[in-house]
């Protein structure tokens, strides 16, 4: 059954937006990246390059790029199974993470984690899981983390945030409210960022759940709750800059709800059939990087060969990614349970 209820977006203040050209292409650089690399990804995937469940994150661009830019090397970010874009976000290398793809040596996860468990610590990047909600207490502990090291370690550096992200349907699951009571109780620098593509696999977002607007929840906790458009990374960074420095400021988490939607089935072994024809256009019609493209170019910020050029130039990379992932090496299958505790 196709989701029935025409979803209204929050209007943007364009005028509020001051970012200088630097910033603004950076953006639309890391959306360009992400969107090739999950195109990429579905190539490899067909070709029989790649195993298992593959959940890509097309459509969605302009939530991770907006939240995720904004961000320091030292904060943290954690995912779901559609976890491969936040990664590129945080900057994980785009080898390391096609690497584990492959399920390779090389890859972040060490060719272990595949899809579904991008890690990275050198990045912060705590990591995908298979199973909706894992990631939130995960995330709630980070954010403590920064908590003690400033209140009883007594360590000088300002507060660390963490960005952890999840979808709509987890929004139904104990694990959501209970770290929200936590997070606002200690005060913790997290920020919940919901992006509700409107589809939780084949459930649509309104037949489960008797409050639509997931960010109303968050006033049940007393925390502030914003709704945003989440095809607009301006709209997304604008939200998201006012959480980030209420987080590092001590004042405690925000609940964020991106409106948003997946290009693609829920996996790359669904046929995306629940979905109607007419849903799905309306949708693309809102794509993230034309919308940013159109500004870029309607401002005068940059011109199209700019653009073309940085087009290419993640082009390249993704193939220099893929030939690296091909060349590695595969796990060695006498070390299968290294990796899985701490080595000394």
């Amino acid at each position: 059954m196709s989701y029935p209820k025409k979803v209204e977006l929050p209007l943007t203040n364009y005028n509020q937006i001051n970012l200088n050209k630097k910033k603004l292409l950076v953006l639309y650089e890391d959306m360009l990246l992400g969107r090739n690399f999950e195109d990429m990804c579905a190539q490899m995937y067909y070709k029989g390059k790649m195993f298992g469940f593959v959940h890509l994150y097309n459509g969605q661009e302009a939530v991770s790029t907006g939240v995720i830019k904004l961000l320091d090397s030292t904060d943290y970010v954690c995912s779901t199974y559609r976890d491969h874009v936040h990664a590129l976000s945080k900057g994980v290398p785009s080898q390391n993470v096609m690497a584990e793809l492959f399920g390779k040596e090389t890859g972040c996860s060490k060719g272990r984690g595949g899809s579904m468990h991008i890690f990275s610590a050198p990045h912060n990047f705590l990591g995908g899981f298979a199973f909706i909600a894992e990631g939130i207490p995960i995330a709630t502990g980070a954010a403590f983390q920064s908590i003690y090291r400033q209140q009883v370690l007594k360590e000088p550096a300002e507060l660390r945030v963490t960005a952890c992200f999840f979808g709509d349907g987890t929004t139904n699951n104990g694990q959501f409210f209970e770290c929200l009571n936590m997070a606002v109780l200690w005060k913790l620098p997290i920020i919940f960022v919901v992006e509700n593509n409107q589809w939780a696999i084949g459930m649509a977002h309104h037949r489960s759940s008797s409050i639509p607007e997931i960010h109303k929840k968050a006033e049940a906790f007393g925390l502030p709750g914003v709704e945003v458009d989440g095809m607009d990374v301006l709209a997304v960074r604008q939200v998201a800059e006012k959480a980030v420095k209420r987080a590092r400021q001590g004042q405690g988490p925000t609940l964020i709800e991106a409106l948003t939607y997946r290009f693609r089935g829920h996996s790359l072994a669904d046929p995306d059939e629940l979905r109607s024809r007419q849903e799905k256009e309306a949708w693309v019609a809102r794509d993230p990087i034309k919308k940013l493209k159109k500004y870029i170019l309607d401002n005068k910020i940059a011109d199209l060969n700019e653009l073309n050029d940085i087009q290419s130039a993640v082009k390249i990379d993704l193939q220099k990614s893929v030939e690296f992932a091909m060349s590695s090496p595969e796990p060695n299958i006498l070390e299968l349970k290294r990796y899985l505790f701490a080595d000394n």
